[in-house]
């Protein structure tokens, strides 16, 4: 080797990375033009709904600066207005003397989209936004003309400064913010602007730079091998060569936990070195934010992490892991490598991961030694957050190492070390079989520890690439049992013999062989099928700890038909404030009669009875009439925490199940109830809107309406009936619904009295809701020229369709429909909105606090 001086082998770096990309996308750029995007529309909705408060905003700084000398106003301005010229220039010839004119092109290029963006929005306050906003964004000058909603040159320098840089080098951030205060305070004390026209114009600017960053690409500064060689040289180190990790044999997967690589010396033995810079450090980014936001209880790494706080972790967590006696990377020293990346320097271990292992290689000491790591780190409550296959590392001699520590816990909370134990134990699983992992994990954690980690093993819990491999395996499970019914249907086949059929055959003969075929295709697929590697593992450690708690554990704080709830209330509540908001609304509300309002109180409360009625009608066992009563009004509290048809048909079957009705008979009873409620829905729907197509004709014709619903309902049905995966939907749906319903059928048959009650429950309930609603409508305008019968079929649509939408008690749907369909039968749009407002305060929100206090009720008595 050559002895020469120290600066001929700094730069020997093999196994480099290739080629980098001139540019990348950041995550953080994307964040910030949505951050951006979200302030400019809170902007506008402040301005359109609180009007007042941004008038007053306005009064309020004139009168503060009106005694101001109008010639410190004037030299302020023209200073400003200087400064704002002068200073993105000045910027521009120091960058493009260090030779960094591809920022100076980014800058330019934002510039001129900004100043787009703002002519855009310009000519949208001026031609077609609200009056509010339009008053908000500008000012009347001593001419009568107004202002510009938005600054024509002060959007474009805030874009092209934003765009270079300059808010990152402390300087010229100060001459930055300096500048633009003194502009803001000028435009602002000289009558030419408003606050919230300067609050948009810099959101504006700043929005467009960072959308003008995420769609062009920053510039790539990630460091390489040369500038790591660099690095090592300043801490201490005589490095001769430094070789990516991908390019060592036997070397672990990195992922996207940083580049890693092997570092020779001059001295002594050989280094790993791991580099962390921005760009890696902001992949998946937004799978973090997803997961914070729909996990509870468990804390995670913080999505938007700084360079230095994630070197401070690691390092604290690597030193954490070796004093609670765990075999981890030694940590030898940190470095930041200039201002976008950072190096850590282990001790070289050597080793292949267990996912790189041959099968007959992981032997029963492997597995224990793993647990045994798992151990001695729960037991400082550490924990690792990614126990899965290529963070589990064994030497030469055959010794566990655990890395990959970055994104551990310290005093983490119990929720969080049992997931590490229901990793390890998929992961194991995934290599060594199910039986082995359990076994492996009882013997050095115990069959407790083992047994309360059950709870957690679930996919949710798991990591990322371990979901995908189950992933993986249920999909080959599924091939293979596909693959063993096809070929049991051709060995059936087969065995009938003959091609064609015998002519003499009979009709029981042919049932006999399809039979026989069925079976055999049953048996097949039974003895195809195989349990998960889940399914498998809850089965060994209940062999152990039959007792053990398996039901898993609600991780999830927000699932997908929350969100969907989410927005849909939130278009709701747009909606409804906006026509609040309207005169005619305001007029409706003032000039109210509340007598009427008082009988559609009275009509809201029997609605509970009639529920009863409709329920008990089809349960021929003797069941408590005003404890149902009780359970329905308990109904009205679960409906606001899940989808209507959904939590009532669930809560009626806990009810009666705790009345004394065995699960199969009240799954049938409450099955037989919502089929007869939806008969009657829909002959209700065809009777009412017959006779409301026909009330103002002299011959009995239907309308025009009711013959489209009824060709709509029809080729639906056909749809459904001609695509298989649409049948299958259905049909199984409604198995499940209404399975054994027919046999409770007969049992209600037998009781005539029975049957009148559910019966008349089911048209009283429909009455009621039919009569709340009219009183609501008479509320706000008792000369109403409707119609019974448009009410009740503006009641029954607005219903049907809330029971289809996955929302809590159908917000958003009920309440839209309801308008839009009693402002199409003639009512005025702000009578329309005031009735709904009240119908659904009377009949959804004030029932949902008495609901609360029978559900609480009910449930401690044992009675739900």
């Amino acid at each position: 080797m050559d002895n020469g001086p120290e600066g001929n082998h700094i730069d020997r770096v093999s196994g480099d990375e290739p080629l980098l990309s001139a540019r990348v996308h950041r995550p953080s750029d994307l964040v910030r033009l949505l951050a951006g995007v979200l302030g400019i529309i809170c902007v506008l909705a402040i301005a359109a709904f609180a009007h007042g408060t941004a008038s007053g905003l306005e009064e309020d700084i004139s009168k503060g600066t009106g005694q101001t000398p109008d010639v410190f106003i004037k030299l302020a301005g023209l200073i400003s207005s200087i400064a704002v010229l002068i200073l993105p220039v000045a910027f521009a010839i120091e960058r493009l003397v260090k030779r960094d004119g591809l920022r100076i092109a980014d800058g330019v290029l934002a510039a001129v989209l900004a100043h787009g963006v703002a002519l855009a929005t310009d000519l949208w306050v001026s031609d077609s936004a609200p009056a509010t906003i339009r008053e908000a964004l500008t000012q009347a000058t001593a001419s009568g003309e107004l202002t510009d909603p938005v600054h024509g040159y002060l959007a474009p320098v805030i874009a092209y400064m934003t765009a270079v840089g300059m808010a990152r080098r402390p300087r010229w951030r100060v001459a930055l913010w300096a500048v633009l205060l003194l502009n803001s305070f000028a435009v602002l004390v000289g009558r030419q602007t408003t606050p919230f026209s300067i609050i948009v114009t810099v959101l504006i600017g700043w929005t467009v730079a960072y959308g003008t960053l995420y769609a062009v690409g920053s510039p790539n500064v990630r460091p390489t091998g040369q500038t790591l060689l660099a690095g090592l040289r300043h801490v201490g180190f005589r490095p001769v060569t430094a070789m990516r990790a991908e390019d060592v044999p036997d070397s672990a997967e990195q992922g996207d936990r940083g580049r890693r690589y092997l570092v020779t010396l001059e001295d002594g033995p050989p280094l790993d070195v791991t580099v962390v810079d921005r760009e890696q450090q902001a992949q998946g980014f937004f799978y973090r934010v997803w997961r914070q936001v729909t996990l509870r209880g468990i804390t995670q790494r913080r999505s938007i992490q700084s360079l230095r706080q994630a070197l401070e972790q690691e390092a604290l967590l690597a030193y954490a892991a070796i004093a609670a006696g765990a075999n981890a990377p030694k940590l030898i020293a940190t470095s930041e490598l200039g201002p976008d990346a950072v190096m850590l320097v282990y001790q070289h271990l050597g080793g292949r991961s267990l996912d790189s292992l041959p099968d007959e290689e992981i032997t029963d000491e492997l597995l224990r030694g793993a647990w045994r790591q798992v151990k001695a780190l729960q037991s400082r409550r550490i924990a690792h957050r990614r126990l899965v296959g290529d963070a589990i590392l064994v030497d030469r001699s055959g010794r566990v190492i655990l890395t990959d520590l970055r994104g551990g816990e310290i005093a983490a909370g119990d929720v969080v070390l049992r997931m590490d134990v229901a990793q390890l134990l998929t992961t194991l699983g995934l290599r060594a079989g199910a039986e082995r992992a359990v076994a492996a994990a009882v013997e050095v954690l115990g069959p407790d520890a083992v047994a309360d980690s059950l709870p957690l093993l679930q996919p949710i819990a798991l990591s990322r690439s371990t979901r995908a491999t189950l992933r993986r395996l249920a999909r080959e499970r599924s091939q293979r049992e596909r693959e063993a019914v096809i070929e049991a249907s051709h060995a059936a086949k087969a065995e009938r013999g003959a091609d064609e059929p015998v002519p003499s055959a009979g009709r029981k003969d042919v049932r006999a062989e399809k039979k026989a075929e069925k079976d055999a295709i049953e048996e097949a697929l039974e003895q195809a099928r195989e349990e998960d590697l889940l399914s498998q593992i809850r089965h060994q450690v209940l062999l152990i700890r039959p007792q053990a708690l398996v039901e898993p554990a609600r991780l999830e704080r927000i699932r997908p038909r929350t969100l969907v709830s989410i927005i849909a209330g939130a278009f709701v509540a747009y909606f409804l404030i906006s026509t609040l908001m309207a005169n005619d609304v305001s007029d409706a509300i003032a000039t109210a009669d509340w007598r009427w309002a008082a009988v559609a109180v009275l009509f809201s409360v029997l609605s509970y009875p009639a529920a009863a009625m409709s329920l008990l009608g089809f349960v021929p066992e003797k069941v408590p009439f005003w404890r149902t009563v009780g359970a329905q009004v308990a109904g009205s509290f679960v409906k606001l925490v899940a989808p209507a048809a959904i939590g009532g048909v669930a809560l009626n079957t806990r009810f009666l199940q705790r009345a004394g009705v065995r699960p199969g008979l009240a799954v049938a009873s409450v099955g037989a109830s919502q089929l007869f409620g939806l008969a009657s829905h829909i002959s209700l729907l065809m009777v009412f809107g017959y006779v409301t197509g026909t009330q103002h004709t002299p011959t009995l014709s239907p309308s025009r309406t009711v013959i489209a619903g009824l060709l709509t309902a029809a080729v639906l049905a056909l749809v459904v009936t001609a695509v298989p995966f649409l049948r299958r939907f259905v049909v199984t749906r409604v198995r499940s619904l209404f399975a054994g319903v027919v046999p409770r059928m007969l049992d209600v048959l037998q009781r005539p009295q029975k049957l009148v009650t559910g019966i008349g429950g089911m048209l009283l309930l429909t009455a009621a809701f039919v009569m709340c609603l009219d009183a609501s409508v008479r509320a706000f305008d008792s000369d109403v020229q409707l119609s019974y019968a448009t009410i009740a079929v503006v009641f029954l649509t607005a219903n049907a369709l809330g029971s289809a939408v996955p929302t809590p008690g159908g917000v958003g749907a009920v309440e839209g429909a309801l308008i839009a369909a009693l402002t199409l039968a003639g009512l005025g749009g702000g009578v329309a909105t005031s009735a709904v407002l009240l119908y659904r305060l009377l009949t959804f929100w004030l029932p949902v606090l008495p609901g609360w206090l029978f559900f609480n009720h009910l449930t401690r008595k044992g009675q739900l």
